[in-house]
């Protein structure tokens, strides 16, 4: 006759069901303070901000954003946002699969000189420009006070964000899942676009949105090169500096709530986009 053997299970499903004394105490306490801190830093000064932009009410919110100097300024942000978060992400994939699939001299320093755009102070940067690509350029090239220094400038300074987000998911991709498609008789395009694509398009449209909505809030990199010629080459974020140094607090969170809109837009599509193409993958 089969013994059955002791009903264990139930006891073990039990006890491995307890929380360690205090554990919830810990979790509720840190989910507090973060979100204390978060509410802190951004939610409330965010908050703040499209608070004193509306409270005029809609007509005042409008007149301040469509003045011809904010349309322009705006507009011109926007544009060469997109502009700029569309190279990085081509530019930015090629360089990641440069450094992680290539082996050249000089790879180790042109590895360490990506992220310079984040230890550089912007002002710096666009000095560096303005020497480099102004009237007396060595190179020939003057894009000082047009809108291509603009664009310029905020490709510098966005740079390493796609090719950060996607040399760690490159990194860690399986090559034997490429080999194996090879020995099947898939061509490179074909193993590109059936295999590593699927793999790399979460992280590179999550560098696409970071690159995006930093080329929208820069400042230091833009003052120099663009020269701040309003309804010319005068970015948002300058013309909010302007309206503030002039006493018109209003206008200037206006014309925020607007770069904070169009940003959290951005954000949430490409968000959803990057969790389709994960479930895809």
């Amino acid at each position: 006759m089969t013994q059955l053997a002791p009903s264990a299970t139930p006891g073990v499903s039990r006890s491995t069901r307890r929380r360690a004394p205090g554990s919830g105490l810990r979790l509720g306490l840190g989910t507090g303070v973060t979100t204390l801190y978060l509410s802190l830093i951004v939610l409330i000064p965010l908050s703040a901000v499209v608070w004193r932009g509306t409270r005029g009410g809609w007509s005042t919110f409008w007149a301040a954003v469509s003045t011809p100097d904010a349309s322009s300024a705006l507009k011109l942000t926007i544009v060469a946002s997109v502009i700029v978060a569309v190279i990085n992400m081509l530019l930015g994939t090629l360089i990641a699969w440069v450094l992680i699939r290539d082996r050249f001299p000089g790879k180790q320093f042109l590895d360490v000189l990506i992220d310079l755009p984040f230890a550089l102070p912007t002002i710096v940067a666009g000095l560096t420009l303005l020497v480099l690509y102004g009237q007396n350029s060595p190179l020939g090239i003057d894009i000082a006070y047009k809108r291509a220094g603009v664009v310029a400038a905020l490709l510098f300074v966005t740079l390493p964000f796609v090719v950060r987000t996607v040399q760690p998911v490159l990194l860690e991709l399986d090559r034997e899942m490429e080999e194996g498609a090879a020995s099947l008789g898939a061509g490179r395009f074909t193993i590109f676009r059936r295999i590593i694509l699927p793999n790399l398009l979460p992280a590179i449209l999550s560098g696409t949105a970071l690159a995006f909505v930093r080329a929208m809030s820069e400042f230091g990199s833009t003052v120099l090169i663009s020269g701040n010629l309003p309804g010319k080459t005068q970015v948002a974020s300058v013309h909010i500096f302007n309206q503030i140094e002039s006493d018109n607090v209003t206008a200037a969170a206006a014309v925020s709530t607007v770069l904070l809109v169009v940003a959290l837009v951005v954000l949430l599509g490409l968000d959803l986009l990057q969790r389709w193409a994960a479930r895809r993958g």
